[in-house]
């Protein structure tokens, strides 16, 4: 065989080679990018000009299929006050793509651990005043159990001056909570200076407990749970500090069924009449290591805890007396 007859067999054997090599996998191409249904990329920081996040917003996302476009529209929050700043990590994104029902071992995140997303402002909007002025009543009345906080009205927008790249609101009172009412005053610093300002009045209602009776209640007698119940309600005032169900007190008029239960209906209860007038009392003085004891007359009717005058049968002197609740009565000194 020739030296070119060689040569031709030679070069015939290499392209089987290689050709089996393609068969069997031996290529160096990446399987693991068939795996990958998105590709994710984070910048550290990103402006935007819409109150509404969207993944596609903040990131860029790559890939093929309908997952691309589902994941780009994705919400990932929103901002709520001006100045507000929001970081996404990639728990995060991670989370919401979940969502859709693709799994982390399904996209690749590169780029930033976390995203940085600010705002892009020109107009301080008339809901960002209300929204700042809300979230503002709402950390000092915690306490105060309010269940709404109702704008009286909305104030107009204001236009800020170029594109500021810091913004903050900061609200104060300038009116007090005289009848359920409260005024915020929001000033707004725009890269430190102070650019405007505007008055929100809010309305506040309160939750509160209203005690009502369940049927006609006569003059004198004893609110219990049988004949009153405790309503809910929404009030333009708050609770009354300390209050309770009025159990145990008594009624000091006529009350019918379906009434609300007022403080100037009700009363403490009054102990029965337990001495009384030219009745014989006993007058009991005690003291450490004495007790002096002598018979009397009670000169009127008293209850428990009254102070009357009692003469002293054996001096025929009157005196002040205490009634005790055994019945016997203790001079006054």
């Amino acid at each position: 065989m020739t030296g070119r007859g060689l040569s031709v067999i030679w070069l015939v054997a290499c392209v089987l080679i290689v050709g089996a090599s393609a068969q069997t996998g031996s290529a160096p191409a990446d399987r693991s990018d068939d795996d990958i249904l998105l590709h994710v990329h984070l910048p550290r920081e990103i402006t935007v000009r819409d109150s509404f996040l969207y993944l596609g917003q903040v990131s860029v996302v790559r890939g093929t299929g309908p997952a691309v476009a589902q994941a780009r529209e994705i919400g990932m929050g929103r901002f709520s006050a001006p100045g507000q700043k929001v970081v996404l990590d990639r728990s995060t994104i991670l989370s919401r793509l979940a969502s859709l029902g693709i799994p982390a071992e399904k996209i690749r995140l590169t780029g930033a651990v976390a995203v940085t997303v600010r705002r892009q402002q020109e107009i301080i909007e008339s809901e960002d005043f209300v929204e700042a002025g809300r979230q503002f009543v709402s950390q000092y009345t915690a306490a105060f159990a309010v269940a709404e906080i109702i704008p009286l009205c909305q104030p107009k927008n204001l236009v800020l001056g170029g594109q500021p790249d810091d913004v903050q609101l900061k609200p104060r009172f300038v009116r007090g909570t005289a009848r359920g009412l409260v005024t915020v005053q929001i000033r707004v610093m725009a890269d430190g200076k102070d650019v405007g300002a505007r008055d929100v009045p809010f309305r506040l209602k309160y939750e509160s407990r209203q005690a009502v009776t369940t049927t006609d209640i006569a003059e004198g007698a004893t609110l219990t749970p049988e004949n009153v119940k405790i309503e809910k309600r929404i009030s333009d005032q708050p609770e009354p500090a300390g209050w309770k169900p009025p159990y145990g007190l008594v009624t000091t008029r006529a009350l019918r069924a379906n009434m609300d239960v007022g403080a100037e209906m009700i009363g403490l209860a009054q102990s029965s009449v337990l001495v009384r007038r030219n009745e014989t009392v006993v007058i009991r003085l005690e003291r450490p290591g004495l007790t002096v004891t002598a018979v009397g007359t009670a000169l009127q009717d008293a209850r428990t805890g009254e102070t009357i005058k009692v003469r002293n049968d054996d001096s025929r002197r009157v005196i002040v007396c205490k009634v005790n609740p055994d019945g016997t009565v203790e001079p006054v000194l």
